[in-house]
């Protein structure tokens, strides 16, 4: 557990320790039950080729419960060209589905695409994902490969996870019952120890099914990891290229006689559509898909016959061709578990692959009107019986949605309160603090005004907090000339993020115009930079509030890694939390910040 909540959990949780024993007992032997393999009725005949079913998922970042706002609703294309939102995800209703979807089914095989981990809200981040993992094994997840998010707390928490044992600072959460951790293989080929070459965990595994059907999965993460997580979790780690990995070990699959391979690559793309079940192929393969996982994909050896992706949170099932010219499938399924995508296709058992012809596709929504597991709906009431003395406690109020960063409004009124909650806890510390900058993947989801829950609309929780700020960042200073912090702005749109621009969130305090008729660096308009309401001096010095991860030149800014006189300051939503009941109470509720700092040309 965070050391944040350690001593509040601590008293609570012992009041839990004789029912929750018991409970686990059963969610233990109810586990064992839906571990049987799975059986059906199809490719049970002695022809040449059967049936195999691949169930995919990824990003679902420990999103056990509903997600609500954006996070939990995917959008619908209907035939007319119009499209309706539907609420989706939820563990329990996931599982239903994937179960639902295996019936009939002799050989399948459930995967991921990294990121099943991190960035998750306190029902699983408060007990560091131990609740994630004892869900995804009651999902039958046969193989995961990694994300980035796996990486938050750094690899060995992460070999932890995979093979079990109590925390090594928090320890067990409830007497006698001690994490098994995942039933399931993390692959990571192109993780390696930068002395040896060796990968960290799996490369690959292979999975074998009745009649003699082998198929290899090869995992591996993008190869800019290094760039967006903590440095201290993966010192001593290389994050190698993903193409000469996979084609690495394709080979070596081949050499053993497994001819049919499927990669699990944490790196993907942005369909030209938010739709789900839009059309990525209308204008020709692929036309629909932009991206770093096309050129990927392209490049990728012909011997993998079908790529599982991620990273970009995004929907789509596309054809890219693979390096023969061969019309190969590339999809992902959203995030947080909203949708999964279910890939039917042949094995030729002459030849021992997969016939690339009749591989096909398509995202299926986890809807919230089927009959959700009771086994996880259980699992989940397990913890949330654990967490409520910390998740429910109210910390502020809101007078209507407070909605976070999006594709089309790169600030948002959120990423503006999260900023201004760090400039003024900076400016506790130093007084002489000019502004804070906040970044957008580090915050997670909306704060909705009416969320499903007990505490009524408008109230903030804890464990609302938690959702949106879940890393256990420090807010931290630095001293900036106005020539860096006017590099900072320009690495906005610039260099690592010349072409997926990451907009940092502003405090008061700071204002310009991002240009989007321009390019590169000279989006942002240098003349408009004011900071305390002044046109920015490049000779003077700025003091700058961000959090530990920009601090260290995180998600592709490393000027700000070079910053003078830095200090490490609390807890960043600790910080946030103390700023909402600053200035916000039941009978003045605080409204949505106007998101106007940033004046956005197109």
């Amino acid at each position: 557990m965070h050391a944040r909540v350690l001593r509040r959990f601590a008293a609570s949780a012992v009041a839990l320790v004789v029912a929750g024993a018991a409970l686990a007992a059963g969610l233990t032997a109810g586990n064992d039950a839906q571990a049987a393999p799975h059986s059906g009725s199809q490719g049970q005949g002695g022809g040449r080729t059967v049936d195999l079913q691949i169930l995919a998922l990824n990003d679902f970042h420990g999103a056990l419960e509903p997600p609500t706002g954006s996070g939990g609703r995917v959008t619908h294309e209907h035939e007319d060209g119009t499209t309706e939102p539907i609420d989706a995800g939820g563990v329990a209703y996931l599982a239903s589905a994937l179960r639902e979807a295996r019936e009939g089914e002799r050989r399948s095989a459930t995967v991921a695409a990294g990121d099943m981990v991190g960035a998750s809200p306190l029902l699983s981040g408060l007990f560091h994902d131990e609740p994630t993992i004892e869900a995804l094994n009651a999902l039958d997840l046969d193989v995961a490969g990694v994300g980035n998010h796996e990486f938050d707390e750094g690899w060995r928490e992460l070999v932890r996870l995979r093979e079990g044992g109590c925390h090594p600072e928090d320890g067990c959460y409830v007497e006698g019952r001690t994490f098994e951790g995942s039933d399931f293989p993390y692959l990571a080929a192109n993780v390696v120890d930068e002395d040896t070459g060796e990968p960290v965990l799996d490369p690959y595994t292979v999975q074998r099914f009745p009649g003699g059907v082998r198929v290899g999965f090869v995992g591996v993460t993008l190869e800019g990891t290094r760039d967006i997580v903590t440095q201290e979790g993966i010192e001593g780690l290389a994050f190698l290229d993903e193409v000469e990995t996979i084609n690495r070990y394709t080979a070596e699959l081949e050499a053993q006689g497994v001819n049919a391979v499927v990669a699990l690559i944490h790196e993907g793309g942005y369909p030209a559509s938010e739709a789900y079940n839009n059309d990525c192929d209308a204008d020709g393969p692929g036309s629909g898909l932009s991206g770093p996982i096309v050129d990927i994909a392209k490049e990728i050896d012909a011997g993998v016959d079908a790529l599982v992706t991620g990273h970009t949170h995004q929907p789509y099932v596309c054809t890219i061709p693979d390096p023969e010219g061969n019309d190969r499938l590339v999809t992902s399924a959203a995030s947080n578990g909203r949708l999964f995508t279910e890939l039917s296709m042949r094995y030729d058992r002459r030849t021992d692959d997969i016939v690339r012809a009749s591989v096909a596709g398509t995202n299926v929504v986890v809807d919230r009107e089927r009959r959700p597991a009771r086994d996880l709906n259980d699992l989940i009431a397990f913890w949330q019986e654990l967490a409520a003395p910390v998740s429910d406690e109210p910390i502020g109020h809101i007078a209507e949605d407070v909605l976070g960063p999006g594709a089309e409004a790169p600030e948002s009124p959120l990423g503006d309160l999260i900023a201004d909650a760090q400039l003024a806890y900076a400016r506790g510390v130093d007084p002489e603090t000019d502004l804070a900058l906040m970044n957008s993947g580090g915050i997670r989801a909306d704060l909705d005004f009416a969320p499903s829950g007990d505490e009524g609309a408008g109230v903030v929780t804890y464990g609302e907090a938690f959702s949106v700020q879940p890393f256990a960042n420090t807010v931290n200073l630095v001293d900036l000339t106005g020539e860096q912090l006017l590099g900072v702005l320009r690495e906005q749109v610039s260099g690592a993020n010349e072409a997926a621009p990451k907009i940092l969130q502003p405090s008061e305090g700071l204002s310009y115009t991002l240009d989007l008729t321009r390019s590169g660096a000279d989006r942002i308009v240098a003349e408009t930079v004011t900071v305390g309401g002044e046109p920015l001096d490049p000779a003077a010095t700025y003091r700058v509030a961000v959090n530990s991860f920009l601090a260290g030149g995180g998600d592709g800014f490393p000027t700000l890694a070079e910053g003078g006189n830095p200090v490490v300051g609390g807890d960043d939503l600790a910080a946030f939390a103390a700023y909402l009941g600053e200035v916000s109470s039941p009978d003045a509720p605080l409204p949505a910040p106007a998101a106007d700092r940033v004046t956005v040309v197109q």
